[in-house]
């Protein structure tokens, strides 16, 4: 276990000014608080918050942090409370170890929902300081390093937790080193045997090759000091878990990897680097395509280098990364080595701000806003942190990073969310492109837009990044919304109308307690849904009015056609071209493309030229129904869900609407064939086609077509009547 003295002298070397006191208190305090208690590996207790502050001494974190992490455990498992470490310890430590306390709180399970919103308040836990999440990646670390000691069951939860989360997260904030270590140590719980061989290959393949790697070394560095370039060469091999994803990924045996070594080539200024690179393609053969520039176009996470694979000695191919001591310094330490975050106040939300993963790290926690249900949340987060990623550009210059298969709609809704919503169409270099393509590293992508579009439902299973889909799910939800109300304040106006009453928002507006509702958008949503009638909202408002109905009559005294509805009587059904009653009160039905949320009758739909009804289904809107659809007769007890309704057709935007027509036809070839062709010369489209064989000679179909109107479906009927082929043809209403 490590001393007192020892803490103090792992901080005092990369930190001299370090309050020593501080240490000193707080390593007295935490090793009183647990006094005894032990671990599963029978070590004390205060042995682990010990070697999670060592951990953040490699990472020369200030003695704030190295203190949070000696006292993360003080509250949730001993006696301490919040208000002891702050007056011990002042109120930026007690903020650090109180958010450690929260995520330690949280009781990550398989279950997908539970361990979606636990990741959530991880999340958000973490989002006022980073260091919550230093000391949380590090003390994760350090349990991996002693899962052995823990039982079966629960080590492997832990090891798939540390795989899915906790080793990307890490990935994310830059720390490459920690994230090896945590992948590695959870392979080896949840594949032992692959991580066995895995290992045991890699040991014997270095020993075979140890001389040529230190040759490749000696080379390397002799050719750069030739050219005045002072370099630091490192050889290493990669790690079991790395290898294993390579191998399932591309479906190869371990003998089948050329790649298992790589350099590492650390000079001082990024014009070395470049003519570091230089040097090396000028000695060995690059291979195509394994070439990557992350110093012009740098990772997420601040990641800077530049890659390439060569052929080298013993034609054996060699990756190298070329790199300043800096970015070096990035590269394994991530968001811990950047200046910014070591210098601002606790709690400041410009801590980090430089630092791309940190920026990563506020627009996760920013989605947490949107509603998402959380196991979609872990989802596409859990997607955003896996995925490689490629670089995009708007005709600007703006770089956009992405993950791997994004596209031109991910592209938008990284621009910003109006563009994605609008966008219906994109510029991939300079030429149109569909909005489904993948995009590739380097494209210049310019979206096309209309204020008027709302995103398609569909798009939500088609995009790559966590924000598209919750943007596209929310203007989705949003359009539906606006659909709805704008059909309840239709119905609700008619009844009002009906009622002989004024409506007003206003007086709606204070009979929203008598209703339950918040809005006066609820109550119009409400009433476009059918989960209320529009007689109690004229009913609340004006709470003394009685509705009059009208006195029965006997079925004879209706006449003129209502086709045996005994509820025909109470309704007075509105005809295109009537009077100014009927078109001035009637709810306009321009089809399936328009403001409301309109669908046709099943079992034949409805034309224009039809007389037509709506019926208010809860949940689903109107559909349009003939007047004369046998299926009315189901609703004709049901008098609050009957709507006026009268076509509104927009000549300058012609639509098709869906009819059904029943044929008996003779039984011979090309009597298929003829029919299509009656239907297609008279502009119909066939939707459907069903037959029956009746008999021998005679076959039933069954067509589903859209046409413009009632004037072009009679027209077709007409044609296939006088088709020799035809024997009968009639239009099914249902």
């Amino acid at each position: 276990m490590m001393r007192q003295y020892e803490l103090v002298e792992r901080v005092k070397r990369y930190d001299p000014d370090a309050d020593e006191a501080l240490l000193d208190r707080a390593y007295v305090y935490a090793m009183r608080a647990h006094g005894s208690q032990k671990r599963a590996s029978g070590d004390l207790f205060f042995s682990h918050p010990l070697e999670v502050a060592a951990i953040l001494t490699d990472l020369k974190l200030d003695d704030a942090t190295i203190v949070a992490a000696v006292l993360h455990d003080t509250i949730e498992d001993t006696d301490a409370t919040r208000e002891e470490i702050d007056r011990l310890f002042g109120s930026e430590i007690g903020a650090l170890v109180d958010g450690l306390t929260k995520i330690k709180k949280l009781d990550f399970v398989s279950k997908k929902a539970t361990q979606g919103e636990n990741f959530r308040k991880l999340l958000l836990a973490i989002a006022a300081d980073v260091r919550v999440l230093l000391v949380k990646l590090a003390d994760r670390l350090h349990n991996m390093r002693t899962l052995h000691f823990v039982p079966p069951e629960k080590r492997v939860r832990i090891a798939e937790e540390t795989l899915e989360i906790y080793a990307p997260l890490a990935g994310r904030m830059g720390i490459q080193w920690m994230r090896d270590e945590l992948e590695d140590l959870s392979f080896q719980t949840l594949k032992p045997e692959a991580f066995e061989t895995i290992s045991k290959r890699l040991d014997e393949v270095t020993e075979r090759n140890g001389q040529l790697i230190e040759a490749i070394e000696r080379d390397l560095t002799a050719r750069l000091a030739d050219q005045s370039i002072s370099a630091v060469v490192t050889g290493r091999r990669k790690r079991p878990y790395s290898i294993w994803r390579k191998m399932e990924r591309k479906s190869v045996a371990f003998e089948q990897l050329s790649d298992i070594f790589g350099f590492r080539i650390v000079v001082k200024t990024i014009d070395d680097c470049y003519r570091a690179l230089g040097v090396v393609h000028t000695t060995w053969p690059m291979v195509p395509g394994r070439y990557k520039d992350y110093i012009s176009t740098p990772k997420q996470n601040d990641y800077r280098s530049i890659h390439t694979t060569v052929i080298g000695p013993g034609h054996q191919r060699v990756e190298l990364q070329l790199r300043t001591q800096e970015m070096d310094d990035i590269a394994e330490y991530g968001i811990a080595a950047h200046a910014a975050y070591k210098e601002a106040p606790a709690g400041s939300t410009a801590a980090a701000g430089e630092s791309r993963a940190y920026q990563w790290l506020r627009r996760t926690v920013d989605l947490l806003a949107e509603g998402d249900n959380p196991e979609e949340f872990l989802e596409h987060t859990k997607l955003e942190l896996f995925h490689d990623q490629v670089f995009c550009f708007t005709p600007k210059g703006r770089l956009i990073a992405l993950p791997r298969r994004a596209t031109p709609i991910d592209f938008a809704y990284a621009v910003h969310t109006d563009v994605g919503n609008t966008a219906v169409g994109c510029k991939i270099n300079g030429r149109i492109a569909p909005l489904l393509s993948e995009l590739q590293n380097g494209d210049e992508v310019e979206i096309v837009r209309a204020q008027e579009q709302v995103p398609p439902a569909a798009w939500e299973s088609l995009v790559m990044t966590g924000k598209a889909r919750a943007a596209i799910r929310r203007a989705t939800r949003a359009a539906v919304r606006r659909q709805y109300a704008g059909l309840g304040r239709q119905i609700i106006e008619r009844a009002f109308e009906r009622a002989g009453k004024a409506f007003a928002e206003d007086k709606l507006k204070a009979a929203l307690p008598r209703l339950a509702r918040v809005s006066v958008d609820d109550v119009l949503a409400a009433v476009g849904r059918g989960e209320m009638f529009s007689g109690d909202v004229v009913k609340a408002v004006y709470p003394d009015y009685k509705e009059e109905r009208r006195p029965p009559v006997d079925n004879g005294a209706v006449g003129r056609g209502w086709f045996g509805l005994k509820s025909g009587r109470a309704f007075k059904f509105k005809v295109p071209g009537g009077a100014g009653e009927a078109q001035g009160n009637a709810i306009p039905i321009r089809g399936l493309n328009g403001d409301l949320p309109v669908r046709f009758a099943p079992e034949g739909g409805a034309v224009p030229g039809d007389r037509i009804i709506g019926i208010l289904t809860p949940g689903e809107g109107i559909t349009i129904y003939p007047i004369q659809s046998p299926a009315l007769a189901k609703v004709e007890n049901e008098p609050d869900r009957w709507l006026d309704v009268r076509w509104d057709i927009d000549e300058r935007n012609a639509q098709r609407f869906p009819a059904r027509i029943k044929l008996n036809s003779i039984n011979e070839p090309g009597t298929l064939a003829q029919i299509a062709q009656v239907i297609a010369e008279h502009d119909g489209n066939i939707e459907n086609i069903s037959m029956t064989r009746r008999t021998p000679d005679f076959t039933d179909l069954v067509i589903d077509l859209s046409v413009w109107d009632l004037k072009h479906l009679n027209a077709v009927i007409s044609e296939l009547k006088a088709k020799p082929v035809v024997s009968k043809v009639e239009r099914s209403i249902g």
